[in-house]
């Protein structure tokens, strides 16, 4: 990708820019995670069905299918619009689209009707869908290519220490300091004109900065020509079903602990714990960005992992109302994500498939047993979630050449599988299954990474040392 700025000479100027784009890269992890929040809410307040209650994720995620595919219909045969506009009025226009969906739970509350919260999350899930394409992108150019992976990697920590937080500052604004008693639909009206003004205030905060500008070259070529790529074709399931099952094991989290079989937990208990699997992904991603940071020697990069998982540790811990006796199991997840690191060897394909068979493991566990160790087994998940979507869509755009942009367009659009795979799960924990049982459709999301991985670490070699982008 080519651009107007020298950016060896531009990197000093970016710090401000770079910490703007990386506040709103915080409240997108939040508001997205809120969904976890929302779906046992949702589902107590209007009697659903599980079915009915993962629509929350279905008119979310389907947004993110939608607004791609006309994004990449308009791209294909008028231009990238984002090259047109400029990045800064399309980071502009996602957050204020992310902001009038927000301030539609207003009158979905006030009305107390279900088709309009799914209204509002589906407007919501347009904006970040303009978010997604435009915010990731301009991340990787405030500054140097070499180091673009760092930073996406540091944005992408933040988003999940988001991610991490929604569920206690969130579950506390909607069900109350005392847990889900008394539920209303009024409960949602304040919070989501909160986030509404604080996503406003950062348009604005955004408008006043001064972002360095970049347009890039466009290529003409006609066809769906990324799609003759074998490993485009393969990625693009693969990115479906590692959205897919991210979202439907948080969405189901909550559920799941309310078992008396599993911990027989309140949601002012469980939304803690939910906590700690976003929590997990935060940590991955750090640790990710510093495995894969090339210019660092074997022994410090082990130093400098250890220290960090310590320090974000200590974080969840001060966040989460748990004690360290009950969160101290998580110190084990720790370790086996150090030692998956380092067998990895910061190879994108290995460290993937390795990373898919830990969760396809710890799903089965979650399935077949009981009590604490199918508790925190599920509770394990996130922190081997963390790379990814970043390791699928960087084995997938590999070798693309001219037609890396197209085939990133594809790739955002298989984000849909946040909207199908809970919805899926959802009809089977309606049924004799159960919620417990119907874990196991993660495990097929799970083995087919793995498989994805597999394949790449042997017909990709070339790009097994190349550069990382951003998490999901």
């Amino acid at each position: 990708m080519n651009t107007k700025n020298n950016s060896n000479q531009a990197v000093p100027n970016y710090t401000v820019p770079l910490i703007t784009i990386t506040l709103l890269f915080f409240m997108w992890g939040f508001i997205t995670c809120m969904n976890d929040i929302l779906i046992p809410y949702l589902k107590k307040l209007f009697d659903l069905t599980f079915v009915e209650s993962m629509l929350v994720q279905f008119c979310f995620f389907g947004a993110y299918f939608l607004g791609s595919l006309t994004y990449f219909v308009f791209s294909y045969y008028k231009g990238d619009p984002i090259n047109k506009v400029g990045y800064k009025k399309g980071i502009l226009s996602g957050i204020l689209l992310s902001a009038l969906g927000c301030i539609l739970f207003f009158p979905a509350a006030t009305f107390s009707v279900y088709g309009l919260f799914l209204g509002a999350l589906f407007v919501l899930g347009l904006g970040f869908t303009i978010l997604q394409i435009t915010a990731n992108a301009y991340v990787s150019l405030l500054g140097s290519e070499e180091s673009a992976s760092g930073r996406l990697n540091m944005t992408q920590a933040f988003n999940a220490f988001g991610t991490t937080i929604a569920p206690i500052l969130g579950g506390y604004l909607v069900f109350g300091p005392g847990g889900d008693h008394n539920i209303t639909a009024e409960a949602t009206r304040i919070p989501y004109l909160v986030f509404a003004g604080i996503l406003i205030l950062v348009a604005i905060l955004i408008y006043n900065v001064k972002l360095p500008s970049f347009q890039t070259e466009e290529t003409e070529h006609g066809g769906l020509g990324a799609l003759k790529f074998l490993q485009l074709r393969l990625g693009i399931l693969g990115i479906f079903c590692y959205v897919g099952g991210e979202v439907a094991v948080g969405s189901f989290i909550i559920s799941f602990l309310e078992l008396d079989s599993i911990g027989g937990l309140t949601e002012a208990v469980s939304k803690n714990y939910l906590a700690m699997y976003w929590g997990g992904a935060m940590i991955g991603r750090f640790l990710g960005a510093i495995s894969l940071n090339q210019s660092i020697n074997a022994s410090k990069k082990a130093l400098y992992m250890i220290l960090t998982a310590g320090a974000v540790f200590v974080l969840i811990y001060a966040i989460v109302n748990l004690t360290f006796s009950q969160m101290s199991f998580f110190l084990v997840f720790l370790v086996l994500n150090f030692f998956a690191f380092m067998i990895g060897k910061s190879a994108p394909a290995r460290t993937l498939a390795l990373f898919a068979s830990i969760n396809i493991v710890l799903l089965l566990l979650s399935i077949f047993t009981t009590g604490k160790m199918a508790m925190y087994s599920i509770l394990g998940i996130g922190i081997f979630n963390s790379i990814m979507f970043s390791n699928i869509y960087t084995l997938s755009i590999a070798g693309l050449g001219k037609y890396t942009s197209q085939g990133s367009s594809l790739l955002v659009m298989a984000i849909l599988g946040g909207a199908l795979i809970p919805l899926i799960q959802g009809v089977l924990a309606d049924s004799d299954f159960g919620v417990q049982k119907s874990f196991i459709v993660p495990v097929f999301c799970y083995l087919y990474i793995l498989c994805f991985g597999l394949y790449c670490a042997k017909n990709l070699k070339f790009v097994e040392h190349s550069r990382n982008v951003s998490g999901h």
